[in-house]
């Protein structure tokens, strides 16, 4: 019997669905396993204190030895994000596109890494051969260049990854997505495409990036006698492109800021996927040579985020910018689910400052509505669909359309990170789970904080902190200095020294009742104190604050 019937193809999710970011994704046969992505997620506003969310990578980390390399679809950070924090505990080689490779460099120079891991550009069409699979990049199109799909081509059959996609006719950058390739790889037969969800729910077709371009045009047609500040995505280059087009169209300086802005649009140029005319780009220092009529400001913090440009802009605390009456600002980005709030924040700061903000038709989505999908789905024609990227709702939707397009339900697997996806030629079944999760970055410190350590933030957060401060005799257990009490983040000191001394008294007889009865176990007598500290202050302030008691012995 031939020994490759008994072996099955595992597709392995380790983050990305059920949620946006955090993409990755393994793919296992026999002795081999490839990674798709590695991306990270931004916290949610209960991780007080935490930075990014990376992958749960131990499963690689139990199969390191048969981990291959990383494949990346695109240079965002929901894709990429993670990598200087995997590729130190795994040590493998990186495939992508260049502008993607070119962005990957920056952020492993930054945590200096850039010697130790070996990266590999790969050019559309071409194949690398690892292990038992064969990975085929082909050109598709997003809110980034050099976004690429894949064709994996395993022992089973092929699998079609889309990578973030949308279908561009007419990018603003090199070739739209190469719909031939897709339609090739369909004839050979396709046992399962795992297509972006993203904009699943939303009918249509999404528009061409140029159509922001018309509209951006328009804007600087409309307001010549003002300063023009665009926030946008750093990583989206093509916007980018169309800003400076117009900005120089119309006599405008272009200034970008923004440390993530700065950062890719060096990168791009560097690379030859931004062209910027001569003389048109300046420092922010030489914004006051020209009035302002003449300069337009590209930067960070169209999502609201606190530390981005845009936001100090409008808080009054950016140290080269104040935001004028005669400002217009555009946001040319939807706010992220999630990030409402901050957008309106900010966009109410800059209204007080009397700017003008225009928020309408400047931003067109990266991702495919659902016209598109069908269209993959009809070229490729796979056996299986896995619906992939997005929040649960996202992929029902785009298993809704698939069954639209005749396939039923034992043919549409809705994975959740984690599942173990086995497939052969003959069928498909969800067959066991592994390990996965959210490590929490906070600082430099990479899993140390937990949902105990945010728990205890939260606690704090909410009723704050009481230290009980004493020394006790160590032969005889009483109490020889304090109790002292110590608050933050629980009541205002003066004007609470009623309850405060209160609370001194009922740690004193608290203590004078353990010493009578003897007790002398720490263990006991912090546990004592916290209960009866706990009640009296509950009573009197409806509050649980955390209470520590220390106590040290002479």
């Amino acid at each position: 019997m031939n020994k490759k019937l008994n072996k099955k193809l595992r597709i392995i999710p380790l983050g990305g669905l059920e949620q946006i970011g955090m993409n990755m994704t393994a793919f296992e046969y026999d002795d081999s396993i490839i990674v798709v992505d590695c991306g990270l997620a931004f916290p949610t506003d209960d991780m007080l204190g935490v930075d990014l969310v990376i992958p749960d990578i131990s499963y690689l980390l139990e199969n390191e030895d048969r981990v291959k390399g990383i494949f990346i679809t695109h240079g965002h950070e929901d894709h990429i994000g993670a990598l200087p924090y995997v590729l130190k505990e795994l040590n493998v080689p990186i495939y992508a596109t260049k502008l993607t490779i070119g962005i990957i460099e920056h952020k492993l120079a930054e945590h200096n890494m850039s010697s130790r891991v070996r990266r590999k550009v790969v050019k559309y069409g071409q194949s690398i051969n690892l292990g038992c699979f064969r990975v085929e990049f082909i050109k598709t199109n997003h809110s980034i260049q050099d976004a690429a799909a894949f064709a994996i081509y395993t022992p089973v059959g092929i699998v079609v990854h889309t990578g973030d996609f949308k279908v561009d006719y007419t990018p603003v950058f090199g070739d739209a997505i190469d719909l031939q390739h897709f339609s090739e790889i369909g004839k050979k037969g396709v046992l399962a495409l795992m297509c972006d969800s993203t904009n699943a729910e939303k009918p249509g077709f999404t528009q061409s990036e140029r159509t922001v371009g018309h509209t951006i045009d328009s804007i600087f047609a409309e307001n010549t006698s003002t300063r023009i500040i665009i926030a946008t995505f750093a990583s989206n280059v093509d916007r980018v492109q169309q800003i400076i087009n117009s900005a120089n169209k119309y006599g405008r300086k272009v200034v970008v800021e923004g440390r993530s802005m700065v950062n890719i649009i060096n990168t791009a140029s560097e690379l030859g996927y931004l062209d910027i005319p001569e003389n048109t780009l300046i420092s922010i220092d030489e914004l006051k040579n020209y009035p302002d009529e003449q300069t337009c400001l590209i930067t960070t913090g169209s999502q609201g985020e606190s530390m981005a440009a845009l936001s100090r802009m409008a808080n009054g605390v950016h140290r080269k910018v104040s935001i004028q009456p005669n400002d217009t600002i555009i946001f040319s980005s939807h706010p992220i689910p999630g990030n409402e709030k901050a957008v309106s924040r900010v966009m109410n700061e800059l209204y007080r400052k009397g700017a003008q903000v225009i928020m309408q038709d400047v931003h067109v989505s990266g991702h495919a509505c659902q016209e598109e999908i069908k269209l993959i789905y009809s070229l490729v024609k796979p056996k299986y669909a896995i619906p992939v990227h997005g929040e649960y709702k996202h992929l029902k939707a785009q298993a809704a359309l698939a069954k639209e397009l005749g396939y039923d339900s034992d043919h549409i697997f809705i994975l959740s990170s984690g599942d173990v996806l086995e497939l052969d030629e003959e069928k498909a079944k969800v067959n066991g789970h592994v390990h996965t999760g959210a490590v929490m970055v906070d600082g430099l410190g990479v899993g140390d904080v937990g949902n105990i350590v945010l728990r205890d933030r939260q606690h704090l957060a909410q009723d704050g902190i009481i230290i009980v401060v004493m020394t006790i005799d160590g032969d005889n257990g009483h109490v020889v200095a304090g109790p002292d009490i110590v608050t933050r983040g629980f009541v205002y000191v003066r004007d609470s020294g009623d309850l405060m001394s209160e609370a001194q008294s009922v740690v004193a007889d608290t203590m004078d009742q353990l010493s009578d009865e003897g007790v002398t176990d720490w263990g006991r007598i912090k546990n004592e104190v916290k209960s009866s500290l706990s009640d009296y202050v509950w009573k009197q302030t409806q509050r649980s604050p955390m209470i520590i008691p220390i106590i040290m012995e002479i």
